[in-house]
């Protein structure tokens, strides 16, 4: 894990390739999927269901048969061990009440001409959440991704995750049950995208796509958007914890390796003014490494794209902190509330010592679906209002459409526009 200073002349160089990292922009990646796409659009549930065997050594011979029943979904709910099932039901019962709060109510008002103005807020029809499969299990995202459609009024949740060789892990689909999802489809990878953005025989189309995947997921997401609106695409997971005062060394180094140990491209920065500290950070991670059942995975990503940082005072920390827009952000220090005005771009603000991020990935309330690769300059996590969408209303008085559209007339004319012009003349 290299180590900076910013007081090193190389610093901002250093730290800037550090964060250099491109998702999707790979040109063979791209015809792949693109190439994906076009078949699953020409040859519907048919390419879906070979691709699927192909890429998953499914055992499925047609195509209903990757299709999961509702009953199977409760059963694997009621049949999780009592202490499984009561951290999931709390889980889903925090990200439910949080998320509750994100409601946007429609609302008008009425001008001094008497027109009345507002906005009417109106559920998507039908979304498709994406779902990493397997033999593991990811719950939380089934809960982070289909609760907000849920709370947000979706009429449709469907869910797609890749069962390789049929196998799936029954916390999955319990997590899906206690979610509300209407649909799961065993199916993954670029054709899952695109059978949830172009529809098939027995898929209708959705209007939004949402959930992490790997490359072929993300290039395929980022081909459909147009067709249907996305989430994001969604880069490595990233922490960036800041710590001055008195902390635990050994919590500081586990923060650091909850995301490290995520894949050999995930990225853990640790910042601190106090040399000592982050002497005794480095010291932890060893330890914890040598028990950690990810370690290669981890060892990897903090070799490649982890740093310890050591900088002057808590001002240049909170300028790396805003270059790096991070993901997770992790304030270690006492009074935490004083850095909060001068961030201005992280996903997720963790505060204080008693705030790991591992609890938000799982159980605290906000979502864990984050901005990544420093899209946090401009998005923000996922809630209720990504299932949303907002319509204008614009009712105008006889009296006030007299009075605007003599504006609308002049403006209309200013831009060529006579047709413009005309229409609002009719009524003034």
């Amino acid at each position: 894990m290299r180590r900076l200073s910013t007081r090193d002349a190389s610093f901002q160089q250093r730290f800037s390739a550090l964060l250099a990292f491109e998702t999707v922009n790979d040109p063979a990646l791209i015809q792949t999927v693109d190439q994906i796409i076009a078949q699953v659009r020409e040859l519907g549930n048919a390419h879906v269901l070979a691709l699927t065997q192909q890429f998953d050594q499914h055992p499925a011979q047609h195509f209903d048969e990757l299709e999961l029943s509702a009953s199977q979904l409760q059963q694997a709910f009621e049949q999780l061990e009592p202490t499984v099932r009561n951290a999931l039901e709390l889980a889903a019962s925090r990200i439910r009440e949080f998320h509750q709060r994100q409601v946007q109510p429609d609302w008008q008002y009425v001008d001094a001409l008497g027109n009345t103005l507002g906005q009417k807020v109106t559920p998507l029809d039908r979304v498709g959440i994406y779902v990493p499969g397997g033999k593991a299990s990811y719950p939380s995202s089934v809960l982070m991704n289909a609760i907000p459609a849920a709370v947000a009024g979706v009429q449709e949740i469907i869910m797609v995750v890749p069962a390789p060789k049929g196998e799936l892990n029954p916390l999955v689909l319990a997590a899906a049950h206690l979610a509300g999802v209407h649909r799961v489809l065993t199916i993954g990878g670029a054709q899952a995208v695109a059978a949830l953005a172009y529809g098939t025989e027995t898929i209708a189309p959705v209007d939004k796509i949402t959930g992490p995947g790997n490359r072929f997921v993300a290039a395929a997401k980022r081909a459909v958007f147009g067709q249907v609106g996305i989430d994001m695409i969604a880069g490595p997971s990233e922490i960036l914890v800041y710590a001055e005062g008195q902390n635990n060394p050994q919590w500081l180094a586990m923060d650091l390796l909850s995301q490290a140990e995520h894949d050999e491209v995930a990225q853990s920065i640790f910042i601190t003014p106090d040399a000592e500290l982050l002497e005794q950070v480095a010291q932890a991670i060893e330890a914890h490494l040598v028990t950690l059942p990810r370690a290669e995975i981890a060892k990897t990503s903090l070799q490649n794209r982890g740093a310890l940082v050591l900088v002057k005072d808590r001002a240049e920390a909170i300028q790396l902190i805003n270059q790096v827009a991070p993901e997770h952000l992790e304030l270690c220090m006492d009074e935490p509330e004083q850095l909060l005005p001068q961030i201005r771009h992280a996903g997720a603000i963790f505060m204080g010592r008693y705030s790991p991020e591992a609890i938000g990935d799982y159980c605290a309330g906000p979502n864990h679906v984050l901005p990544t690769s420093g899209t946090a300059r401009f998005s923000s996590p996922l809630g209720v209002y990504d299932f949303q969408k907002r319509s204008s209303i614009i009712y105008c008085s006889p009296e006030g459409s007299k009075s605007l559209a003599q504006a609308a007339d002049v403006l209309a004319q200013q831009e060529g526009l006579e047709a413009h012009a005309g229409s609002a003349r009719y009524r003034s």
